[in-house]
């Protein structure tokens, strides 16, 4: 039987989302590939009407087209269709320092970690938020820690490092922007090894325009969180729902019960109705909830076998089965140190009688 020959550096690939990116790809594309030794650089362009395909293409990079709208969708078919060990996901508008992502991928390798979130350093002299961006952001940030119990310093940046496991077992459900919400809420629900690191975040450079919408965007950002929220936390979401409508029915019914009680009529009978569909719809949401926690169990039991399903990222420097494992330099991912090779252990003679 022969074995699948292993490789002694993690494969790393760089991801790039871009619609219109013409001015600043390329930069992104040389920039990544001048970082890495040995990187693979996709740009999947999302329908650009301007010369982004071919920028990227001259840079180096391998690319490919999602005719389906949305950052989002770019993330799943790209997440679906590129085999690695590392992934390294930035956007192309050349706004995050991509010096940063060594760092990051260094700390993936030692934690080791799954998830490695690139937290935004804004220089304050040039601010590269727009106001509305940067309190929305905040205002998000603390939304998401106080629902899921975990603090998040950025959880809308677009620079993030992934083992394959993370991607490969992210089912990627967002369309459009929200995608950096469901990838920070997964991270928190399923309980994957993360960790945030400062990354340089700028500008974008002349000739380079947003394509977030602050209202729009943030309309959609507010609902995935509460769907998400919905999704993960069944029993407390439709708990505390079925806890008002049970306040509120008793609010309605207590008056008319007494009323009842002293007169033996029930002369407020659409109050009486209400204060009864009421307590009914309180029980509702109540066995919706138990019923929802039983799936979201199901649901994350079947996410961490998918999950455990796959190598850690730091098989690919262990050498046969029969060795003694070994944790990778991760220096050796930039190529300035080559991984030590470990020597095969020789096996002992066996006899018949052995078996």
């Amino acid at each position: 039987m022969t074995s699948t020959p292993r490789r002694s550096r993690p494969d790393i690939a760089a991801i790039v989302p871009c619609y219109n990116e013409e001015a600043t790809v390329g930069k992104v594309v040389s920039d990544l590939r001048s970082t890495f030794e040995g990187i693979t650089v996709y740009v999947y362009d999302n329908n650009s009407r301007d010369a982004t395909r071919e920028r990227a293409r001259e840079a180096g990079a391998v690319v490919r087209t999602e005719t389906l709208q949305g950052k989002g969708n770019v993330v799943r078919r790209a997440f679906a269709d590129v085999d690695a060990d590392i992934y390294v996901l930035i956007d192309g508008d050349d706004t995050y320092d991509v010096a940063s992502a060594p760092a990051m991928v260094d700390a993936l390798l030692e934690g080791p970690y799954d998830h490695v979130l690139g937290c935004r350093v804004d220089d304050p002299q040039r601010s590269a938020y727009r106001t509305g961006h940067a309190w929305g952001n905040r205002f998000f940030n603390r939304v998401v820690s106080m629902l899921f119990g975990e603090p998040v310093t950025d959880m809308l940046s677009g620079f993030r490092v992934f083992s394959r496991r993370f991607v490969k077992s992210f089912p990627a459900l967002s369309q459009r922007f929200e995608i950096e919400t469901e990838l920070t809420v997964h991270s928190l629900a399923t309980r994957v090894p993360q960790i945030e690191k400062p990354v340089g975040f700028g500008e974008r450079p002349d000739g380079s325009e947003s394509k977030l919408s602050t209202f729009t965007d943030g309309r959609r950002i507010i609902l995935t969180i509460g769907k998400l929220f919905a999704m993960e936390k069944p029993l407390i979401f439709w708990g505390t729902g079925a806890l008002i409508a049970l306040v509120a029915g008793l609010a309605c019914g207590i008056p008319v019960i007494s009323e009842y009680m002293q007169t033996g009529l029930v002369q407020r009978f659409p109050t009486a109705f209400l204060a009864a569909s009421l307590m009914v719809i309180a029980c509702l949401m109540a066995t919706a909830g138990v019923i929802l926690t039983g799936t979201t169990r199901n649901r994350h039991e079947a996410a961490r076998l998918a999950y455990l399903g796959l190598a850690p990222v730091s098989t690919p420097g262990i050498a046969e089965a029969s060795g003694p494992p070994r944790s990778l330099d991760a220096r050796a991912v930039r190529g300035t140190t080559p991984v030590p090779q470990p020597q095969p252990q020789p096996q002992p003679e066996r006899s018949l009688g052995d078996r």
